[in-house]
């Protein structure tokens, strides 16, 4: 890996020491082989290397059994890498909410990535990170929203000039749990229509949704 001559496809998120979460249509239309990709954790850089930067090449993907590329349905993806990665202050493992997380209810979310608008704006390549608004599934599904695109695997996020863009796909949405602090990941960046417009939010995958597929292909209980 050369991070002079690599490009940057997709963000994604540990959730185990080997294997990482993100979005399945970042491996359509793919040109090079998944044996020339490699994952990078720890860097806030995409030109970023040194001690706290680990990079590793994919072993397996799973993609979502009924993803549909024609309508960004299912649109999540495991990848297991080649061998652990050790977590330390720089990388560490993202927490997802089972059934019983109270998803309504968590304040304070954060999206984070190296998207169009962010990066190419501000001419850095630097991790940029974003707190946004969860909009209620119901709203974000009316006639003046984005009506009719809405399901329950769908969680909505950002509008009016804060939201993901091209770039950012498969990386997280956060929330925080306000009694403990720490962050649940809710989302995984997924589809929108342009970069945070007015009633146009950016669209993830909800993991709350998906948490028993993912953990079966963790080979976990659901």
């Amino acid at each position: 890996w050369d991070p002079s001559i690599s490009v940057h496809v997709c963000g994604g998120t540990l959730i185990t020491a080997k294997w990482l979460l993100t979005a399945a249509h970042c491996f359509t239309n793919i040109t090079n082989p998944l044996s020339e990709w490699a994952v990078v954790l720890g860097g806030t850089s995409l030109s970023q290397t040194g001690p706290d930067v680990e990079v590793r090449r994919i072993k397996r993907l799973i993609m979502h059994e009924r993803y549909d590329p024609n309508t960004g349905y299912n649109d999540i993806a495991l990848l297991e890498l080649e061998r652990p990665v050790r977590c330390r202050s720089s990388i560490q493992t993202a927490c997802l909410p089972g059934p019983s997380v109270k998803v309504s209810e968590l304040k304070n979310c954060y999206i984070a990535g190296w998207g169009d608008r962010i990066v190419k704006s501000s001419g850095n390549d630097i991790l940029q990170q974003a707190k946004v608004e969860v909009v209620d599934n119901q709203l974000c599904n009316s006639s003046d929203w984005l009506h009719g695109y809405i399901y329950d695997f769908h969680v909505c996020a950002g509008q009016g000039g804060v939201g993901t863009c091209q770039g950012d796909s498969g990386g997280p949405l956060v929330c925080q749990e306000k009694r403990a602090g720490f962050f649940w990941q809710i989302g995984v960046a997924s589809w929108g229509i342009g970069c945070a417009r007015p009633k146009r939010p950016a669209v993830s995958s909800s993991t709350q949704y998906y948490y028993n597929w993912i953990r079966t292909n963790l080979g976990m209980r659901p």
